[in-house]
């Protein structure tokens, strides 16, 4: 029986050693100006970090857990923490910024409209900027990279968490004006119904049965499950399990909520149940998880 080789798991603070033209690094935020300079990379390896990659020119592919995905001039990738990722070819004229958040760093918000977007993120983690979209997301980048590597004139990290944090809005802006692009176009009734299934998990996160969505969608179960595999390349179950624990993942870190009230907010019927529930999808207790990342510093 052949054994599978570990995946190599790589940390925010191995970078500077792999990294021959780094723009910045403080142990939190780092920034380059392009994937060749990130050399020594295992063939495979698992992010514990978050990564907006945004390509000016040329193209790359990829693939993030299993899945193929290419990017080209204007594209934008998303990579979330704990993705595995396997660089393919890169073109000879390839230019890209590259911008990498510890997983405390990164999105803060909690309102129905940003989780809506960082749910189309999840599922196609491949976003088509405007020329204007990508020029707005290129000045928050030259503006960041000013600020700290000018410490002199920057107004300390308070400022530049803000700035982070607007450069996450407009992005999430910017999702959510493509998805709902998307959605007043001609779709088939499949894509129609896996979007609006997307955008339903983003009010209805505390469901977690396939079932009460199919109802509300007017499908069956095994129709709804097909066509998330197809869209998705989840089941619906992954995927609204996806959505749950994206939910508590923000609550754990950026509310002030209790482990019970985070429970009771997410219709879990006991605080017993919450706990296997976060054990099983985030690998620790909902306590544990929040000494890891940070929470209250």
């Amino acid at each position: 029986m052949k054994t599978k080789r570990p995946i190599t798991e790589l940390k925010l603070n191995d970078i500077p050693s792999i990294s021959t033209k780094m723009r910045y690094f403080d142990g939190e935020i780092y920034f380059a100006d392009n994937i060749n300079s990130v050399q020594g990379l295992a063939k495979e390896f698992k992010v514990n970090f978050i990564v907006f990659v945004f390509c000016l020119k040329g193209a790359f592919t990829l693939k993030l857990d299993q899945q193929h995905y290419t990017l080209k001039a204007c594209d934008g990738l998303f990579v979330e923490n704990n993705t595995i990722v396997e660089v393919g070819d890169l073109s000879d004229d390839l230019s890209c910024k590259i911008c990498a958040f510890n997983t405390d760093m990164g999105f803060s918000f909690i309102s129905k409209s940003a989780f809506r977007a960082i749910m189309q993120i999840q599922q196609n983690p491949v976003i088509h900027f405007t020329d204007e979209e990508m020029t707005l997301m290129l000045k928050y980048y030259e503006l960041l990279d000013f600020k700290m590597s000018n410490a002199s004139l920057s107004s300390g990290k308070e400022a530049v968490t803000n700035i982070i944090k607007a450069y996450g809005n407009d992005l999430l802006a910017s999702v959510n004006r493509h998805l709902n692009a998307d959605e007043s176009s001609m779709l088939r009734q499949g894509d129609k119904l896996f979007r609006k299934f997307v955008l339903m998990l983003a009010d209805e996160a505390h469901e977690r049965s396939v079932k009460s969505y199919a109802d509300e969608l007017c499908v069956s179960p095994k129709y709804l499950t097909s066509v998330c595999q197809q869209h998705g390349n989840k089941t619906a179950s992954q995927i609204i399990a996806m959505a749950v624990t994206s939910r508590i993942k923000q609550l754990l870190l950026y509310s002030d909520l209790s482990i019970k009230e985070i429970a009771a907010e997410l219709h879990f019927d006991n605080l017993s149940f919450f706990g296997k529930y976060v054990k099983k999808h985030l690998g620790v207790s909902p306590n544990n998880y929040r000494k890891a990342n940070g929470y209250g510093r």
